[in-house]
C-alpha cells in the first residue's frame, strides 16, 4: 500500500468516525443541548481537546484512540469556527 493510499485510509476512516458519532449524538458537538455549561460549542470543544491532551499526557487512554479522536476534535473546531464566522456575515 502507497503512503498516499494509507492517508487516503486514515482520513476515510476519521470521517466515517465523525458522521457516526454525529449521527448518534445529535450534532452535540456544534449544537449542545446546554443544561448546565453555557459556554459556546468553540470553548467546549477546546475543553474537551484539552481533556483528551491531558489523558495523552498521562497515558491514561482506557482503550480509546486519543490520536484520531483529537484529529476529530480539531475537525469540528475548524468546522464551529466556520459555522460561527458565518452567522456573523452580513
Amino acid at each position: 500500500m502507497t503512503t498516499a493510499e494509507m492517508i487516503a485510509n486514515e482520513c476515510d476512516a476519521l470521517k466515517a468516525l465523525l458522521l457516526r458519532k454525529n449521527a448518534a449524538y445529535g450534532d452535540s458537538a456544534l449544537d449542545p443541548v446546554r443544561i448546565f455549561s453555557k459556554a459556546d460549542p468553540i470553548e467546549q470543544i477546546k475543553v474537551r481537546l484539552d481533556d483528551k491532551l491531558s489523558r495523552l499526557a498521562r497515558g491514561s487512554s482506557d482503550d480509546e484512540d486519543v490520536e484520531q479522536d483529537l484529529m476529530g476534535y480539531l475537525i469540528l473546531l475548524r468546522v464551529a469556527r466556520r459555522k460561527a464566522a458565518a452567522t456573523l456575515a452580513p
